[in-house]
């Protein structure tokens, strides 16, 4: 486990950016839209990344490599690093350009923003398993639905006697139904693995112009990123989304539940005082359980993307 750095204050960024930019002088801001930190606003133009620990450094200086990978095939806005360096001993830092858009948490994606998502998982599928684990990229084994399930049963009964929700409703998904799911040999792809609001910059016409914080990917299940999708943006529309990028009924309906289970997972842990806003994660819980046509479905077919 590695030790976090004593958080940066505004005057230690002040210092660090007249380093980069000496003819400058911008404001500088901590950035807390949408629950980010760690990051700060730059003037009007950029934004500067802080790794607060060893481990998140080393992924930061992968996702620089990586950003680069994955810009000519996502269709989508991917930040670019004007600098990079340390801002304390073997803490990484990271000064980007800013992009244009809100969070996905401040904004609903349009229709027409439904399919940007669909050119992003397309995309990520298109970059090749070889490609990516050259740049260090891990592999992650995909998640067991069946232990997930019994958890989130657990965690919906505290959540229940809160009136926060429904046991009944995780009646529907059984056993069975979590074995069906199973994720299906030979499906890795590439996975941002952060498919989360803040992390998707969405314009006031609804549409998805921007992906942000590759430190987080994997080579693995893209059910994860179906499941990202399905908090952040609603259910309905992340199905939507990972149909048009070709995905069958497993994979939609395996991210459904991934993001249901983790969505009372998360709820349950807040209400148990281990952080996390409430109000964000009772509405992350809302668009997770938003219902979709797919969910009638009884027989699913093994099929792959």
């Amino acid at each position: 486990m590695t030790q976090a750095a004593t958080p940066p204050t505004a005057e230690t960024v002040r210092r660090l950016i007249r380093s980069l930019l000496p003819e400058s002088g911008p404001d500088v801001r901590p950035v807390t839209e949408c629950g980010e930190h760690s990051s700060w606003w730059i003037g009007t133009r950029h934004v500067l990344r802080l790794a607060p620990d060893r481990e998140a450094s080393v992924r930061r200086r992968r996702e620089l490599r990586l950003r680069d990978l994955v810009r000519p095939h996502v269709g989508l806005a991917v930040p670019v690093s004007i600098a990079s360096g340390e801002w304390a001993p073997g803490l990484v830092y990271t000064l980007d350009t800013r992009l244009p858009g809100v969070c996905a948490e401040e904004q609903d994606v349009s229709a027409v923003g439904e399919a940007d998502l669909a050119g992003l998982l397309t995309g990520l599928r298109e970059v090749t398993l070889r490609q990516a684990e050259l740049l260090g990229v891990p592999r992650a084994a995909p998640r067991n639905l069946e232990s997930l399930r019994t958890a989130a049963l657990r965690a919906a009964e505290p959540l229940e006697e809160s009136d926060e929700f429904d046991a009944a409703r995780l009646a529907q998904f059984t056993a069975p139904a979590a074995r069906q799911l199973a994720a299906q040999p030979g499906g890795a792809v590439l996975v941002h693995h952060g498919l989360r609001g803040e992390h998707l910059l969405v314009s006031p016409d609804g549409r998805v112009r921007g992906v942000l914080d590759w430190s987080s990917a994997v080579v693995g299940d893209p059910a994860e990123d179906i499941a990202g999708l399905a908090v952040s943006v609603g259910a309905p529309a992340a199905v939507r989304a990972a149909t048009l990028a070709g995905y069958g009924a497993r994979p939609c309906l395996r991210g459904l539940w991934l993001a249901r289970c983790d969505a009372l997972l998360r709820l349950a842990a807040c209400l148990r005082g281990d952080g996390g806003s409430l109000p964000l994660l009772q509405e992350q819980l809302g668009r997770a359980w938003e219902a979709i046509l797919l969910e009638r479905v009884t027989e699913l077919r093994d099929e792959g993307p």
